[in-house]
């Protein structure tokens, strides 16, 4: 398997497919209207071999997705050596219903040293992109990219070094928790009111993605029981 300042054309497309391409491989939509928690990857071996990988354009390999399951159920192992493709779905969720995302990830090998919030630096061991389609193509969409920092403090946030309209928002760091599962949450409506000033009723994607085709590294991570929560 990050999301989704003033730039050229072409750095401009190239963040933007970063997130955008990991939502056109297999597109699944689901009506969730009714229900107080949505889960939104099961994380099995069939869902992996229909959802695909999909590498970022420019990155010299793709990320290395597996399944596997502990304790706690299944979960995604995510290996990026010089690396950058993710996973993606279009899904409708409303945010009026079920607005909190809940994350459970864990960094084993991360990449410290890194200045996330440059060109240069711009990856993550572990990013969870939500997404908001606001025009008629694909570059015209906004989003919000929840990382798994390995410098930046827990509440920072940035916009994109390629793009205004993706936000990184900084919910882990293994500045604290290197190596160990964390579980958190954010309130994706008011995300996107407080970084866009967009109204979002209904989210229409979400991408899981780990790369470092920017800083040549190689991260390793871990991504389980992703859902949407009203409260």
């Amino acid at each position: 398997m990050t999301e989704y300042c003033i730039l050229n054309k072409i750095n401009y497309k190239r963040i933007m497919l970063k997130f955008i391409s990991l939502l056109t491989v297999i597109f699944i939509t689901f009506n969730f209207a009714h229900a107080d928690k949505i889960l939104i990857f099961e994380f099995t071996e069939k869902e992996l071999l229909e959802l695909e990988v999909r590498k970022v354009r420019g990155a010299d390999n793709k990320t290395l997705y597996s399944v596997n399951s502990n304790e706690n159920g299944n979960y995604l192992k995510a290996v990026a050596d010089n690396a950058a493709s993710g996973l993606g779905k279009e899904i409708k969720i409303n945010l009026n219903k079920t607005p909190f995302i809940n994350i459970t990830w864990k960094v084993q090998k991360d990449l410290k040293g890194i200045k996330e919030n440059n060109k240069k630096g711009h990856d993550f061991a572990a990013r969870v992109f939500a997404v908001k389609k606001t025009g008629a193509t694909p570059l015209s969409n906004r989003a919000i990219n929840y990382v798994f920092s390995s410098n930046s403090d827990i509440g920072l946030n940035w916009p994109s070094p390629y793009t205004k309209k993706s936000i990184d928002n900084v919910l882990s760091t293994t500045k604290e928790n290197l190596n160990q599962w964390v579980t958190v949450k954010a309130n994706v409506k008011e995300d996107f009111k407080k970084f866009h000033n967009l109204d979002v009723n209904e989210l229409d994607g979400l991408a899981i993605m780990a790369d470092t085709d920017n800083s040549k590294m190689k991260s390793i991570a871990y991504f389980q029981n992703i859902y949407f929560s009203a409260n």
